[in-house]
């Protein structure tokens, strides 16, 4: 059985508040930002419910975790202010993330800005050394994060990873975080050839680097640098890309954190779909919501089969659509979950639903028949 979990909030009570979310999304793991991922502003991490958040996650038998670095780390940047503000939060949060007893801390290597990549490779490499050195008592891991390749930002080959890598002394404490949406938009197919793409990291870094992944659709297509996260199945990738990616027998053994967003018709009612999506890969769809769920799911199918919409079809049209129709995308700039939300409504299907109800059944149907007949 997979670990799938998603970023849960480290607000209010800290790792309890996190455990609590967790659980009641079905988890098996989470991920967490030890403060607001946009500053430096953090509460003492002996204040945020350590002890008990454990016993939660005890008690649920969550045994693995991560952390994410905070945005703000900048390690490519040539500006030594930024840079030496990069190295001394990042040496903070790994402190923190060792409090908590957690292994792999998450980290988006870094932009070269306005110089180049190798410049950027290089000073990544010299941020890491000078991180790793000041915290050499902690077991902390630093997962480096497969990037998109949007604007300049490193990270979007293996082969950049690798070259970071190497240029590392205490390169022993440096794991990768691999993100589905991140390695489609760069380009790698995780759709076709899911056991090509992993033989090829296998080959530039070696797939026991390997720490943390990232379970995200992608609201563009292969190789496009974007770098825009969907709900699973709402996507260019799909479900089946990402089932088969979360339970591959060669990284089921790791945590897998969904960071898809979160949905709803206004800013005030949209809801995670985290639960659904867990379930979904799981593969505990009729444990966690029952029949009555299911046969919610075979009426929206049925209804949809009527008018011909057909869930693969229907999501990537749309989305070519957007990406190639400007016209288009002025007049209905729609996309394909809320598209579908809007028909259900308007047909007035399972009425007595809320929305955040419809979109889970919505987000279920989207991962295909196959995946009902196995509920």
């Amino acid at each position: 059985m997979p670990k799938i979990g998603s970023h849960v909030s480290f607000s209010d009570k800290g790792l309890l508040n996190a455990a609590e979310e967790a659980v009641s999304y079905g988890s098996s793991t989470f991920m967490i930002y030890t403060g607001a991922p946009q500053n430096t502003r953090r509460k003492p991490i002996e204040d945020q419910y350590i002890e008990e958040g454990k016993a939660l996650m005890d008690k649920h038998a969550m045994n693995e975790i991560v952390v994410h670095a905070p945005y703000i780390i900048n390690l490519g940047s040539y500006k030594e202010d930024t840079f030496e503000l990069a190295v001394r939060f990042l040496q903070e949060e790994i402190r923190r993330t060792a409090y908590i007893g957690v292994r792999n801390i998450v980290l988006h290597p870094g932009a070269y800005t306005d110089k180049d990549a190798e410049y950027g490779i290089e000073r990544i490499a010299e941020g890491l050394n000078e991180v790793l050195a000041g915290v050499k008592d902690t077991d902390v891991n630093i997962a480096l994060e497969t990037m998109a390749g949007k604007g300049t930002e490193i990270g979007r080959s293996f082969e950049e990873i690798a070259e970071i890598m190497e240029r590392v002394e205490f390169n022993n404490k440096l794991t990768v975080c691999m993100d589905t949406c991140h390695i489609h938009d760069a380009g790698y197919d995780i759709v076709n050839d899911l056991d090509g793409v992993l033989h090829h990291f296998d080959k530039v870094i070696g797939l026991e680097k390997l720490g943390v992944v990232h379970l995200n659709d992608s609201k563009n297509p292969r190789g496009a640098a974007k770098d825009r996260h969907a709900p699973l199945g709402s996507g260019w990738i799909g479900f089946e890309a990402m089932n088969n990616v979360a339970n591959h027998e060669k990284l089921q053994h790791l945590p897998m954190i969904l960071e898809t967003p979160w949905i709803g018709k206004e800013d005030k009612t949209q809801r995670p779909m985290y639960e659904a999506e867990i379930a979904l890969l799981s593969g505990n769809l009729k444990g966690r919501f029952g029949e009555e769920f299911l046969d919610h799911v075979e009426r929206i199918d049925h209804m949809f089969g009527k008018k011909d919409i057909h869930f693969r079809d229907y999501v990537l049209k749309t989305w070519e659509i957007l990406k190639n129709d400007a016209k288009a995308k002025k007049a209905d700039g729609r996309e394909p979950l809320e598209r579908l939300y809007d028909i259900l409504h308007e047909e007035r299907l399972l009425s007595d639903l809320s929305e955040e109800q419809l979109n889970q059944r919505l987000i279920v149907w989207l991962a295909g028949q196959d995946i009902l007949k196995k509920a």
